[in-house]
């Protein structure tokens, strides 16, 4: 019996020792992990202001490329182009997964007022527009509160997690008032919630990579069942 292998294709670099830890943590011992990690499908995505189709079959081509690579299960852990991940998982015979769409339904079963932050507008729009589907194919009647924080995205870019921290703490504590549960669009945010006091948010915050994570693992294990 061959190892299963799951491929995660990042757009940053920095989501490897993340995913990497996560692993440790849910995955089974005899499952690989390979990285694929281009930066281009985020930053032409943040210049454009919206998922291009240049993009989109960029996505393509780097989910086949874990396939080539020998991986049985492929899983995007982008919230930005889960448009592209989705047709991949058209094209394709094996299973490819947006890091995003357990979180969804986590949320969708919490509760009908959702709350959506997010460091960029690019994903905030694909993240809220799952939560919508998702509650859509439930048959369920949902409220979206969107929350951008801004400059906080900018402020990590250019070396300044404080000030990112501070923003988006800012936009779970003040923003999210009343809402029945909180979906992070981005999985760098999630550190932010691990620091606030707590009671600082009444409601259950959700974040894609611990969950997508999971997802996985029911996946790969149901594979040659």
């Amino acid at each position: 019996m061959t190892m299963p292998t799951l491929g995660l294709i990042h757009n940053s670099a920095t989501l490897v020792p993340i995913f990497t830890e996560i692993a440790a943590r849910v995955m089974p011992a005899d499952v690989k992990l390979l990285h694929f990690v281009d930066e281009s499908t985020i930053k032409n995505t943040i210049a454009a202001g919206h998922l291009q189709k240049s993009t989109m079959r960029q996505v393509v081509r780097l989910v086949g490329s874990a396939f080539d690579a020998g991986c049985d299960v492929a899983m995007v852990t982008c919230s930005s182009i889960g448009k592209a991940v989705e047709m991949a998982a058209e094209l394709y015979d094996q299973p490819v997964l947006r890091v995003d769409r357990a979180m969804a339904e986590k949320a969708v079963a919490s509760g009908t007022r959702i709350g959506v932050v997010a460091t960029l507008s690019t994903t905030l729009q694909p993240t809220a527009d799952l939560v919508r589907r998702v509650a859509a194919e439930q048959g369920k009647q949902i409220e979206i509160v969107e929350h951008l924080c801004e400059g906080a995205f900018q402020a990590v870019m250019a070396g300044d997690g404080a000030t990112h921290d501070r923003i988006v703490s800012e936009g779970l504590t003040e923003g999210m008032k009343g809402v029945d549960a909180i979906v992070l669009a981005q999985a760098s945010m999630a550190r932010v919630v691990a620091s606030l006091p707590e009671g600082a948010v009444s409601a259950p915050v959700y974040a894609s990579p611990e969950l997508g994570m999971e997802h996985a693992r029911t996946v790969l294990a149901g594979l040659g069942k």
